[in-house]
């Protein structure tokens, strides 16, 4: 789990549960730190209550003509020192990633679609994650 967190000053505070507006609008970078646009919305697959997608928009001038992604949400990685979210990705791999218009969402329900999306990340389909489940006093 630690590793979707990247935290390196000792002397800002650790989140470990943050509310989805606290992450909305924030920007979006590869390891490189280019900009990748900015995070528009968080999917959460209500049965399972695990967050789903992320929901990425990138180009345009002023949200005009932005096209969206779904990103796995375990293909991001939180900065908590930066207060962004980071992509392994570069801006020619996200121009060719699977998108949709603001006004044309796909089915995130269709595990077609979203199997589609989690290979081009290179990543496990949300529902195929492994549970982790934590022991408290040894039980």
């Amino acid at each position: 789990m630690q590793s979707s967190i990247k935290k390196t000053d000792p002397d800002k505070k650790y989140r470990r549960v943050l509310s989805a507006s606290t992450l909305a609008g924030d920007s979006v970078r590869n390891p490189a730190g280019e900009d990748l646009g900015k995070l528009d919305q968080i999917m959460i697959d209500i049965p399972s209550g695990k967050v789903a997608y992320a929901v990425l928009s990138f180009g345009g001038v002023l949200g005009m003509g932005s096209k969206l992604f779904a990103v796995p949400w375990s293909a991001l990685k939180v900065d908590e020192d930066e207060k962004c979210l980071i992509l392994d990705a570069d801006k020619k791999k996200l121009e060719n990633a699977p998108g949709f218009a603001k006004d044309n969402w796909p089915n995130m329900a269709d595990n077609s679609w979203g199997s589609e999306v989690s290979r081009f990340y290179g990543v496990a389909p949300y529902w195929e994650e492994e549970e982790v489940v934590t022991l408290v006093g040894g039980r």
